[in-house]
């Protein structure tokens, strides 16, 4: 895709536990757009952000934030303020989508097959499980499996979990508790209103955490996926379908779990991630590779879709 030579300031970095990878994803934006000619203006977020983007001026932000406050609305809604123009979901969709229980109110209504559970506050983990074992628990608004744990009927947590147990219940409030669903980890990239292709995730140990997403050789990326035709066709469509409900732009990322054993039946979504990462092991560029668009294409076609769908006022 060619588009014209633009101004692009990349936002990235910020103060969320998501901060390294950010800047990783924000420097190969920046580098990928000079080496195509574009003026890039690269912005780690603090406080004076808007400031900094007042006085860049651009014809469009490349938001490669991740975590709050970038992903979550707030700095799309400082963006509409401000009239800029700007890439990926805008402020209704990011509010949503960063926090699973509002995901599921927004999906699970249109038949999307997402996982059970409830809200729990972490007070009352000590006093005893709020679902039979395995179950999982996760923060209820934070991304890239930040803070998740799998408690088991042998794990260390203590029976029930333990005040001195490390894990999330010492770090957030509230936490979202979701049967374990055994099987395969499963992700699908959207561009634009496309579904890419089917990617599995074979960690090399426990489960698809932080550590595993961003650390090279941690991860075995089968793209793709060696899973049948009516698994990858239902993959494509619950994310596409998940990406258009949720009112998603530029690029999205749904990740599933599926229990082999269980035929579709078995194939839940976990979550839908609004502004995936750029990172070297990241998987939306890795998909869009594996479909002749090389990296700097994926760039360009995610600001093609900003400058697009920009209308002035309403939700990108």
């Amino acid at each position: 895709m060619s588009i014209p030579k633009l101004h692009v300031a990349v936002l990235m970095g910020g103060w969320s536990s998501e901060r390294a990878v950010s800047l990783m994803s924000g420097q190969g934006v920046v580098d990928a757009l000079t080496a195509r000619g574009h003026c890039v203006t690269a912005i780690d977020m603090g406080r004076d952000v808007a400031a900094k983007l007042a006085e860049a001026a651009p014809d469009v932000v490349f938001n490669a934030l991740h975590g709050c406050p970038g992903e979550d609305g707030t700095v799309q809604g400082m963006m509409d303020l401000m009239g800029l123009t700007y890439t990926h979901s805008g402020l209704a969709s990011s509010v949503i989508a960063i926090d699973k229980e509002l995901t599921k109110q927004a999906l699970v209504p249109h038949g999307i097959p997402m996982p059970g559970g409830r809200i729990v506050p972490s007070q009352e983990l000590y006093a005893g499980d709020p679902l039979p074992r395995p179950y999982v628990l996760k923060p209820v608004n934070e991304g890239s499996s930040v803070g998740v744990a799998i408690v088991t009927a042998d794990s260390n947590f203590g029976t029930p979990i333990s005040r001195d147990a490390v894990g999330p219940w010492q770090e957030f409030d509230s936490l979202l508790a979701e049967p374990f669903i055994r099987g395969r980890e499963l992700t699908t990239a959207v561009i634009g209103d496309r579904a890419l292709m089917v990617t599995e995730l074979k960690p090399h140990s426990g489960f698809y955490d932080f550590a595993a997403k961003y650390t090279e050789g941690l991860t075995d990326h089968i793209c793709p996926a060696e899973i049948p035709d009516d698994i990858t066709h239902a993959c494509r469509e619950i994310a596409l379908r998940a990406h258009r409900l949720l009112g998603c732009r530029g690029t999205s990322r749904s990740d599933f779990r599926w229990d082999d054993e269980q035929g579709v039946e078995g194939l839940f979504l976990l979550e839908v991630n609004t502004q995936p990462g750029m990172t070297p092991l990241s998987l939306v560029p890795e998909q869009a590779r594996h479909l002749g668009m090389d990296y700097g294409d994926l760039v360009e076609a995610i600001i093609a879709d900003a400058l697009a769908i920009d209308g002035g006022g309403t939700d990108r």
